[in-house]
């Protein structure tokens, strides 16, 4: 079903219903991270192009706002049943595209179908109300306020090359359910991949112009786009360092971000350490530890410690390397500069005295899972997001000196803390300066319909299924004198 997006290597982009080459016919080529091999080529459009995608996605909106939202519930259910029926060959491009490891990628295919479906749902609950005037001091009964949500209009998405599938539909389909057009911009690494997901929208009857694709150089083309007069709203995820950027050149446009992290695993005395090491350790290397969400450090009361150690190292080595075709769980880095930052960290934690548990070995973009052990405030790896294998512990004497290292991050994304007492579970929950604390677990996002934030440079807003939804409509006042 896939045919119309790709000749001869060549991806197109999805233009008002269409799968169309660029007029200048420059193309990007996408090498895979496992073997440097030729994916594909992607579109490299001009900001004319730019321009005539924008106009054609506010003129199709106006007609799509008006469909009843059960039709459009049912496009996006059936563009669910797609992405389910062709399963394997998108876990496929995943693994090719961006080198992620097999489970992962059938993982983020299932979750990407049970989102859409789950969304279509949720956007049928969007009721309004009516408000009475007499509520409020000093007014009769003489008014009426009826207020229901309506689109904002043409939202522009731009997605990260970790989850290109999963974190496009997570932008797209609220959008759509709420009654928009969207623009999807994917990351140049995984745009393909982005590509076959916006073909199961086009496949599910969705009409011409209300998903278009815009592919190429963001060094050409996108401030000219996030800045264009017609995108009404913003949803990125990406690193703090360009959602900073965006933010301050977009202007008034609002906007959802999903910036970066350096999620602490707070571990206490009366912690279950064989469960706690099992989680940390899946929370910290899952996909080489590309994720948002990914355990970075790990706040260890200096009494357990050891243990803590000793029972990470175990589940550590238990981890495969290699290709994703593989089996591997730890597969190469998105790319060698990627790599070349993670191994940056690596020496400097050694050169300033932390202890290398295990790791610290390189092959290309593969970097081995590493772990350290007294790694100090001082060191790059206490405070730098690495988006790689690697994974400091940090020993402290007590909780609050825990939470206090926690903080002092310039990220609030999530974090962790194992303890059997939950009177103590809730005093660092109350005290850590996160989105989302998770007891006795790694961290992670979701389920989807619970919010997911983050606070600080860790992004701006509020998703989830249901405040997605919410963020990409507005709420419409009509009100009604009745005397």
């Amino acid at each position: 079903m896939f045919e119309k997006i790709c000749d001869n290597e060549i991806y197109k982009i999805l233009y008002n219903g269409e799968w169309i080459n660029s007029r200048n016919n420059k193309t990007i080529e996408i090498l895979s991270p496992v073997d440097n091999s030729l994916v594909g080529k992607i579109q490299a459009l001009t900001k004319e192009e730019v321009d005539e995608i924008i106009k054609n996605s506010k003129e199709s909106q106006k007609a799509w706002g008006n469909l009843p939202i059960s039709e459009r519930a049912s496009i996006l259910h059936k563009a669910a049943a797609i992405i389910e029926e062709n399963a394997d060959e998108l876990s496929q491009i995943l693994q090719l595209e961006i080198a992620k490891d097999i489970e992962s990628s059938q993982s983020e295919i299932k979750r990407t179908a049970d989102f859409i479906r789950f969304t279509a749902d949720e956007g049928k609950h969007m009721q309004g109300e009516t408000i009475l005037s007499d509520n409020f001091p000093g007014f009769k009964r003489d008014r009426v306020s009826v207020v229901y949500r309506v689109p904002v209009g043409v939202v522009l998405a731009i997605s990260p090359f970790n989850y290109p599938i999963n974190l496009s539909a997570s932008k797209i389909a609220p959008a759509l359910i709420a009654g928009n057009s969207v623009i999807l911009k994917p990351p140049t690494q995984g745009a393909i991949s982005a590509l076959y997901l916006a073909e199961t929208f086009n496949k599910a009857g969705l009409p011409k112009g209300i998903l278009n694709t815009i592919t190429g150089k963001s060094s050409e083309i996108g401030d000219y786009l996030i800045t264009h007069k017609d995108i009404n709203f913003i949803n990125f995820t990406g690193s703090t360092e360009v959602g900073k950027h965006i933010a301050e050149i977009a202007g008034m446009v609002p906007m959802l971000m999903e910036l970066g992290g350096k999620d602490a695993a707070i571990v206490l005395e009366d912690a279950d350490l064989n469960e706690a090491a099992k989680l940390i350790v899946s929370g910290a290397y899952n996909y080489s530890g590309q994720r948002c969400t990914a355990v970075k450090r790990v706040l260890a009361l200096e009494a357990v410690a050891d243990k803590l150690i000793q029972n990470m190292t175990q589940e550590i080595t238990k981890l495969k390397v290699g290709a994703p075709k593989e089996g591997a769980k730890i597969t190469p880095l998105i790319n060698s500069a990627a790599a070349d930052f993670v191994q940056e960290l690596i020496d400097d934690a050694i050169n300033k005295g932390a202890k290398l548990i295990i790791g610290n070995k390189r092959e290309g973009n593969l970097i081995y899972p590493t772990l350290f052990d007294y790694v100090t405030t001082a060191m790059r790896l206490a405070w730098e997001e690495p988006f790689g294998p690697i994974l400091p512990v940090i020993r402290v004497q007590n909780v609050d000196e825990a939470i206090a290292i926690a903080n002092k991050s310039q990220y609030g994304l999530q974090a962790s803390v194992f303890t059997q007492n939950i009177k103590e579970a809730f005093y660092v929950a109350d005290k850590l300066e996160v989105g989302t604390v998770h007891i006795n677990n790694k961290t992670e996002r979701g389920p989807d319909h619970f919010p997911f934030l983050g606070v600080k440079a860790s992004g701006l807003g509020t998703q989830g299924i249901r405040y997605s939804i919410e963020a990409m409509s507005r709420p419409k006042v009509v009100v009604l004198n009745i005397n």
